[in-house]
């Protein structure tokens, strides 16, 4: 393949998508503001900030596909005011080259439900977040209904992976484990909880640039292995490095006391209605029409344990 895939966005999951389509033969160019320092032998860099929409339309020149897998600061008050500019950006500039777009979203449009989550729940304007992604949803849907654009979303609960900080499981969990140390969760330990591996999370937008135009203008949830327990996934890690699982945990009902001197823990608690019941996502639709074999968390915990030991050769 000779196509020049655009990614926005070098994030855990950019950063998967284009090592994968750098393997499956494709031209890849990274853009964001910053040029990140492992960029894969192979990628192009093209520095450009999505909140500026003729360095986006700058960035896509020549594009026959683009992958949004950008991240914004954790802050409500910024996604509601950056997320509408920057996806307006991206769909008036894939319009303008006429590229198709997967878009690698979240959950959070869902807002509160006590089953599991398909694609066809409404939009919620619940909190903040939720709201902003709702937002840039109707942006996209109402540009591909009109025949504008070529776009489809692919939507992923919490993630972990090798090198992955930035997550429930991420630093303060698998990593602290894989550095010697107790793990902390703010997950309810005993709560099951769907975690998608971000490997998948990339050859899951991979399979959706190799799809026909008959499948985008829709919502795809991203396979996830068999749905366990935080503590459980933390057994696992503990198991790989051969001792007993050590840990620590945070109150839900204390975020909001927490949030009073830490931004973080405020925009967290925004988001207690995921963590409270069981977390379930229905991918059954994706499964049906393309894959089902998601990575098992016996195989992703140890991945992702061991790449946050220290000394572990990442290149071996």
């Amino acid at each position: 393949m000779s196509e020049q895939i655009v990614v926005f966005g070098f994030g855990p999951v950019g950063r998967t998508v284009t090592e994968q389509a750098l393997r499956q033969g494709r031209q890849v160019r990274v853009a964001q503001r910053s040029q990140p320092q492992n960029l894969p032998l192979g990628a192009s860099f093209h520095r450009c900030d999505v909140l500026d929409a003729a360095q986006v339309l700058a960035a896509v020149q020549g594009a026959s596909q683009i992958v949004i897998a950008i991240g914004m600061a954790y802050l409500g008050e910024v996604w509601k005011r950056d997320w509408p500019k920057a996806m307006t950006h991206l769909v008036a500039a894939a319009e303008a080259v006429g590229a198709r777009v997967v878009f690698v979203d979240n959950l959070y449009m869902y807002g509160p439900q006590t089953t599991p989550l398909h694609e066809d729940m409404p939009l919620t304007d619940h909190g903040l977040k939720p709201a902003a992604r709702s937002h840039v949803t109707r942006i996209w849907q109402a540009a591909s209904q009109a025949g504008r654009i070529r776009f489809t979303a692919l939507r992923a609960p919490d993630f972990y992976g090798p090198d992955v900080g930035q997550s429930q499981l991420g630093d303060v969990a698998l990593g602290a484990m894989g550095r010697g140390k107790s793990a902390m969760l703010i997950l309810p330990p005993d709560v099951p909880h769907d975690m998608a591996y971000v490997p998948d999370i990339g050859r899951a937008v991979c399979t959706l640039l190799d799809a026909p135009d008959e499948d985008f203008g829709a919502v795809w949830h991203t396979p996830n292995a068999p749905t366990a327990t935080p503590r459980q996934l933390l057994e696992i890690a503990a198991r790989t490095l051969g001792r007993k699982l050590s840990l620590t945990t945070l109150p839900l009902d204390l975020l909001p006391v927490m949030g009073l001197v830490s931004p973080l823990m405020r925009e967290i608690a925004e988001m207690r209605f995921q963590m409270r019941t069981p977390y379930r996502v229905d991918a059954s639709k994706f499964a049906l029409r393309f894959w089902s074999d998601a990575t098992p968390f016996e195989v992703g915990v140890p991945a992702t344990i061991r790449s946050f030991m220290p000394g572990f050769n990442k290149a071996a």
